[in-house]
């Protein structure tokens, strides 16, 4: 009895030999150079190829840029839950099989020490949006060969990923012509207000009721435990994206009072502003210009995006905007498996 060393790439269920090709880029970006956290702005792009697309490929192609959800970074894409393909395993077998044209696919990292950017300026994080929309997208259609319009490029992202989607094609409607939104942050009084009384337990039972005293806790802990560090860390994140302290770089102003859970109304107001809901309306002439709107979310997502789903599919109908929504069996996770078939929807409707 012995063991041999084989040449090759060990397969199935470990590493699959992808068909086509990831480029891991490292760039390094101007407009998240000094950037209030002092996040990196060296960053890595992952650019998907489908099978026998080089660089040199003849023919323009849509290109679908795809986003994470808080705290994502872009190797978690990677990353391998039992018994199933990654990601980009999972793209990549799309596209050998045929099913779906032939499309760029572009994974952008936007972490930041916060958790994340909600993929719009932050005068506390940084300008992810201009990152996004400026650098990012001038970048790949330069080196790749991408059709260079908005109307062949889409957004695509789950959770704060699928708020991005949301949001960036009403800003840039310029930049990104169809989106794909899975369990997208939408109808802030569902997904967010009912967390800020939990985050003002938390904080009173373990932290002093103190942000302060959370983030001094935290920075001398051992390991993030989530129950306890999760629900306090993500909100505050999300009040640096919607309600920046413009006195205090890098700090936020709350919409709620951290030692008693009550609503700061004004600060209320600067969030709902960024509610796609509420968005939908000023941003009419963007959404009915785009060419696909795909909506999905679980029908028992713990952040009930489901319903934000929902409500934002309404106000696309009150606008005439056309989209789709489905709502299926599942939760917030576990459903990287829903992500391929956005991506047909976008390719198939971004054919020149």
């Amino acid at each position: 009895m012995s063991l041999r060393e084989l040449e090759g790439v060990v397969g199935a269920p470990w590493a699959r030999p992808l068909a086509g090709a990831l480029d891991q880029l490292v760039v390094e970006s101007d407009a998240l150079a000094d950037n209030p956290l002092g996040d990196p702005a060296r960053r890595p792009l992952y650019v998907y190829r489908p099978p026998g697309i080089e660089l040199d490929h003849p023919k323009p192609l849509p290109s679908v840029y795809i986003i994470q959800g808080f705290t994502g970074q872009i190797d978690m894409w990677l990353s391998r839950s039992p018994f199933e393909p990654t990601m980009v395993e999972r793209v990549d077998a799309m596209f050998a099989a045929r099913a779906c044209p032939d499309a760029l696919l572009v994974f952008v990292d936007a972490w930041t020490s916060r958790g994340g950017s909600q993929f719009i300026n932050s005068a506390s994080i940084g300008r992810y949006l201009d990152y996004l929309c400026d650098e990012v997208v001038a970048f790949v259609d330069e080196r790749y060969p991408t059709a260079a319009s908005r109307d062949q490029r889409a957004l695509a992202g789950k959770s704060s990923g699928g708020y991005g989607a949301m949001v960036v094609p009403m800003l840039r409607s310029d930049v990104f012509g169809a989106l794909a939104s899975h369990a997208g942050d939408a109808l802030f009084e569902c997904c967010y207000l009912p967390e800020f009384r939990n985050v003002a337990r938390t904080l009173r039972d373990h932290f002093d009721g103190s942000y302060e005293v959370f983030f001094e806790k935290l920075a001398a802990a051992d390991h993030f435990e989530y129950a306890r560090h999760g629900p306090p860390f993500e909100m505050y994140g999300y009040a640096c994206a919607y309600s920046p302290d413009l006195a205090q770089p890098g700090a936020a102003l709350l919409p709620f009072d951290p030692s008693t859970g009550r609503l700061d109304d004004d600060v209320w107001a600067l969030w709902l502003e960024h509610d796609p809901v509420r968005m939908a309306h000023r941003y009419a002439d963007a959404l009915r210009s785009m060419r696909r709107i795909y909506l999905d979310a679980g029908k028992s997502d713990e952040y009930f995006l489901d319903l934000g789903a929902q409500a934002f599919a309404q106000e696309l109908s009150k606008i005439g905007a056309a989209h789709t929504l489905e709502l299926f069996e599942g939760k917030h996770g576990g459903i990287t498996y829903r992500y391929p078939g956005a991506i047909r929807e976008l390719v198939t409707a971004l054919q020149v």
